[in-house]
Parts: structure tokens; sequence; C-alpha cells
């Protein structure tokens, strides 16, 4: 079994297990048209759809066997604003799908970006993949250009390539491989570091 050690702090965020007193905050997004609109699904959720979805998540918090989806719930002091899912798609090739949903009203700021990069880290350097890759529908440019700004290229775009709410949807593919993560990772930090000769006097 492969679990983070909760909870994972970033600057901003506090990423943990959901548990059903986050009822509200999920719901609050669940319930949105806006939201919902590039996922699977009939479309926004009843107060009762969300329950389902939070119990159903709040035993994603571990990596048990191949096919199992870990859910980080990305917390602030205003509640929950969004969610990271990790899934395992291959053992042997050791790769997973990175997926996120945020609530708008919380857009902007770059939550979901720390959030991702926080759930990536972990991915890469505690569980151990290879490579992690993430899809969204064709049409979905928020998601597209998030995906940009964690450093993953476009690997693909698949025309027609699923049925979605009635009909034939295109489809992108990001990903990162491990060596590339770090490479950015080291880079962004050594930009990041304040000059040694600029120090407090």
């Amino acid at each position: 079994m492969f679990q983070p050690t909760f909870p994972i702090r970033t600057a901003r965020l506090t990423l943990r297990p959901i548990t059903l007193d986050d009822l509200d905050d999920v719901h609050a997004w669940q319930s949105r048209s806006d939201v919902v609109r590039w996922m699977y699904g009939a479309g926004p959720r009843t107060r009762e759809q969300s329950r389902a979805s939070v119990l159903a998540m709040s035993g994603e918090d571990a990596l048990r066997t191949e096919g199992d989806c870990l859910t980080f719930a990305a917390a602030t002091d205003l509640g929950v604003v969004g969610i990271v899912e990790l899934v395992w798609r291959s053992e042997p090739d050791r790769t997973a799908e990175l997926g996120y949903v945020f609530h708008p009203d919380h857009g902007g700021r770059g939550l979901a970006t720390e959030a991702a990069t926080a759930v990536l880290d972990w991915g890469f350097d505690e569980f151990g993949l290879h490579r992690i890759y993430a899809r969204c529908h064709g049409r979905n440019d928020a998601s597209a250009r998030l995906m940009a700004r964690l450093g993953m290229r476009q690997e693909a775009y698949h025309v027609e390539s699923y049925l979605f709410r009635g009909g034939w949807a295109d489809r992108r593919v990001f990903a990162v491989l491990a060596e590339e993560w770090r490479t950015r990772r080291a880079r962004r930090r050594s930009v990041q570091a304040p000059d040694p000769g600029q120090g407090c006097r």
C-alpha cells in the first residue's frame, strides 16, 4: 500500500483525504453547471449525489493496487476549494493519471497549480512513478492551460475519440516524465533562490 504522509502542506494549502465533513464544500462546486460542463455525467449534482461522491472519495486515501484512485482535498482556511486525483494506471509502466476539480470562485490565484504540483512531487518522489499524464476535452482550454503551466507537454490530440454527452468529442493528452519534472523543479528553485550576496544587513 502506498499512502502519503498526510497532511501535505504547501505555501497556501493543506492536502489531505476527503471526509464527510467536506460535503458542503464539495457540493458547492459539484452543483454548478459551469464546473461539470466538461466532466462525465448527466450534469450538476444534487446534495445526495454529492454525498455519495464524497463517501466514495473518502475511501480513496491510498494506492493499494493498479486502478486505484488517490484523492487529495485541497483545503485553505476557507474550507476545501478543490480536489486533485492520482489514478494508478499501470504498475509495470509506473504510470498514473492526474485529475483535478476546483471551485471557480477560487480561480486565478494559482491554487490548482500549487496543489497539482505537490501531488506530482509525491507521485514522482515518493511513489516512484516514471510518467504522469492528464486528459481533457478538446475544448477545455482552462484545463489545457493548467497542464501547460505544470510543465506537461501535449502529446496527442485525438479527434472524435470518445462519446461525450451524446456526441463524439476530441481529447487532448498531456504528460510529463519523472526526469523532466525534476529538471523543471530544479530550474524553478534556482530561479526562486535568493542571491546569497544580497542578504540582510
